[in-house]
């Protein structure tokens, strides 16, 4: 009885997991990809926006590290 009932369970986690598949596929198709020159615009603007994001956290990191010095060397 154990052995049907692990086959079943089987047989059913194998089914939910090709509907789940074939969904993902589906919505993949609907999906409006960007051509090359949207891609090259928005890695640029990523690249741009990592940049500034790092520049202010050096620029607070710098400061505070100037100011623990200042606290500490009293």
């Amino acid at each position: 009885m154990g052995v049907v009932k692990k086959s079943a369970n089987t047989q059913k986690h194998a089914k939910k997991t090709s509907e789940f598949f074939r969904g993902v596929w589906s919505e993949l198709k609907k999906v409006q990809w960007p051509n090359r020159q949207q891609l090259i615009t928005y890695t640029g603007v990523v690249f741009v926006a990592v940049v500034i994001v790092a520049f202010l956290i050096w620029i607070v990191d710098s400061g505070l590290s100037w100011i623990l010095v200042k606290i500490l060397t009293g």
